[in-house]
């Protein structure tokens, strides 16, 4: 008999942020076109944000993890 096996979930850490309401609504639309939740969409967004930072910006952030 197969076993259940819950696959484990990203860790991550919890934080608030307080977003103007038009784009809380646009990056909820944005998730239900989709079919993501509302937190994958928000990642995406950061972490294509982080990835094309202007240059000295990204040589600066860096800088801070070395």
């Amino acid at each position: 008999m197969n076993k259940l096996k819950i696959p484990e979930n990203h860790s991550g850490i919890s934080k608030t942020l307080r977003l103007p309401e038009n784009l809380v609504d646009d990056v909820q639309n944005l998730a239900n076109i989709k079919n993501l939740s509302f937190n994958r969409i928000i990642i995406s967004l950061i972490e294509f944000s982080l990835e094309n930072l202007d240059e000295e910006d990204k040589n600066k952030l860096n800088s801070l993890k070395n």
